[in-house]
């Protein structure tokens, strides 16, 4: 039988029963931590559902728990984790992102002149000016606003995909998350080090879509930055693997 576990508004697992049973006995899980399981109408504590564990001597094979009242929780099953956002699911994901900041950016860059320094490179061109110098003057030109462009691209990847959506809209539009390599939400720092490496790929130029190129042919299907940032693309929205306060499998969670 398969145990959910709710701790400080969270749902983890599922679990063997046995294993429940056993971090019971040995304090990993608390009696107050709550459970459920398919066929119960609602959640319930530990204590009720296992009481005989709580009585029963600790298993000598296992080592005795540190003294805190909340012992971390085992990482979610791996099959959980198995379930990999493919190629094309993310190149559509990032298209959606792409439309959503080009409303933004197209907003900056005109208001900052991009719009006018066009119409000059255009004037220079017809002109006969030397495509080079015209092409530097208005790369140049539009640097400020680029430059702004990235930095509200780069937060708004970091700071959607380390928040409970764990998830640009994008990727909520196909159902997609992001965690860390157990299959955890990225802290902040995680997240800004994965779209670092973006970043880095289109200021430098580098191969294009350098990052996402490999996805096709990983066996996780993580692009360069997954893999310097130990992160993952899952199928599955986040509140469906790890549902927020007052949501669980019966509709009626509140741990």
């Amino acid at each position: 039988m398969d145990i959910w576990i709710g701790r400080d508004g969270e749902r983890h697992g599922p679990y063997k029963e046995t294993e429940v049973r056993q971090w019971l006995r040995n304090g990993q899980a608390s009696g107050d931590d709550l459970g459920w399981y398919e066929g119960l109408a609602d959640w319930q504590p530990l204590a009720t559902l296992f009481p005989e564990e709580l009585k029963r001597t600790p298993d000598a094979s296992y080592p005795p728990p540190p003294p805190v009242s909340a012992q971390p929780l085992p990482q979610a099953s791996a099959v959980a984790l198995e379930d990999y956002a493919g190629f094309w699911q993310r190149f559509g994901a990032w298209l959606i992102d792409y439309l959503i900041l080009l409303v933004p950016s197209s907003v900056i860059a005109i208001s900052m002149g991009a719009a006018e320094a066009f119409r000059h490179l255009m004037e220079q061109v017809q002109n006969g000016s030397a495509g080079a110098v015209a092409a530097a003057e208005y790369a140049a030109a539009i640097r400020p606003a680029t430059l702004i462009m990235l930095a509200i691209g780069f937060v708004y990847y970091v700071l959607f995909e380390a928040s409970s959506w764990q998830a640009t809209p994008g990727k909520m539009a196909l159902s997609l998350r992001v965690t860390d390599i157990d299959g955890n939400r990225l802290s902040m720092g995680r997240s800004a080090a994965r779209n670092a490496v973006r970043l880095l790929n289109i200021v430098t130029s580098l191969i294009p879509f350098l990052c996402y190129l490999v996805v096709a042919f990983t066996p996780r299907k993580q692009g360069l930055h997954d893999m310097l940032a130990k992160a993952l693309v899952l199928n599955g929205r986040a509140q469906a693997a790890r549902p927020e306060r007052g949501a669980g499998p019966s509709g009626n969670f509140s741990a």
